[in-house]
């Protein structure tokens, strides 16, 4: 998105588990924390968001999808929201 302040903030979009598209904007660091972001990174590349489960909505043997709050690094959408319903399959430890 932008170089200015530095480190830059970039956009991240992910698709949660109705196929609804999120964006997530924050400084690189946020989502890179080795430097992989910056003005000459050829985008669109993939990243990670770390996050937790959300409270009440464990990893049960089966469950296909999962809760997860992305407040651990206080990210949020523009407005303001940080709990999603994502494939477990999108999901690393």
């Amino acid at each position: 998105m932008d170089d200015e302040p530095w480190p830059g903030v970039v956009e991240v979009q992910f698709t949660d588990a109705a196929g609804r598209r999120w964006s997530l904007f924050d400084k690189a660091p946020i989502f890179a924390a080795m430097g992989e972001l910056g003005p000459d990174t050829p985008y669109p590349v993939e990243v990670t968001v770390a996050c937790t489960i959300a409270q009440g909505h464990g990893l049960a043997g089966d469950d296909e999808f999962v809760t997860v709050s992305t407040s651990v690094h206080g990210v949020t959408t523009p407005n303001g929201l940080e709990e999603f319903t994502v494939r477990r399959d999108q999901l690393i430890r």
